[in-house]
């Protein structure tokens, strides 16, 4: 999953992540990733249209998006 983030990263890429907060809920975000800080991923949010950290090990699921869709 991280060699997804990094490509994602390095392209530039937007991903969907399916996301376990910590609430137990999880929820559907796409992000723009930034950085991968340890087991951390910074990245801008367009589903909560800000900056956000997230924890490497609460992503479920990865799907690169093209074009405003999944692929």
């Amino acid at each position: 999953m991280i060699k997804e983030m990094l490509r994602a990263i390095k392209q530039q890429q937007l991903i969907r992540v399916i996301y376990l907060g910590n609430n137990g809920q999880t929820t559907i975000r796409v992000i723009r990733p930034l950085e991968v800080e340890g087991n951390r991923l910074k990245a801008y949010c367009l589903t909560r249209r800000g900056p956000r950290v997230f924890a490497i090990n609460n992503i479920l699921a990865i799907e690169p998006m093209v074009n405003g869709r999944a692929v």
